[in-house]
């Protein structure tokens, strides 16, 4: 299909998880929810350039080196590809993101900080961290 619209709010409401939404060979989507003040990501890094726009919420992104930034609906960040950061609710209810990266989903990974190893399809601990970037499979972001 050469157009694809999607209600990201409405579709994060629904399913209460993160979700990918569209994907080409040159870049894809998803969403995330982070359903309670609070939860938050591992830092981490992805080979692909890429963007996040708050839609809901408040987002504070946090880097290794102690810096961070908080981003209000309408507010949008650009990651340069390799660099680090974090994730994490920072508003009074759910947060809801669209995130788009460059290249395919197929070839998308998932970079933990302390360990320096794709943790890509590895499940941890919600306890731990907000989904470190796991979900079932197919849905990993």
């Amino acid at each position: 299909m050469a157009i694809e619209i999607v209600d990201v709010v409405g579709l994060a409401h629904e399913r209460k998880k993160r979700k990918m939404i569209m994907g080409t060979r040159k870049m894809h989507s998803w969403m995330h929810y982070y359903p309670n003040p609070g939860d938050h990501d591992d830092f981490h890094c992805h080979p692909g350039d890429q963007t996040f726009l708050v839609l809901e919420g408040q987002c504070t992104m946090s880097f290794p080196d102690g810096g961070s930034g908080v981003l209000n609906p309408g507010g949008v960040a650009l990651i340069e590809g390799g660099s680090f950061y974090k994730l994490e609710n920072t508003g009074t209810g759910p947060l809801v993101l669209m995130g788009t990266r460059t290249g395919p989903h197929s070839a998308n990974k998932h970079i933990n900080y302390e360990t320096g190893k794709d943790m890509r399809g590895i499940r941890a601990s919600r306890s731990e961290s907000y989904g470190a970037h796991v979900a079932p499979r197919g849905e990993e972001v």
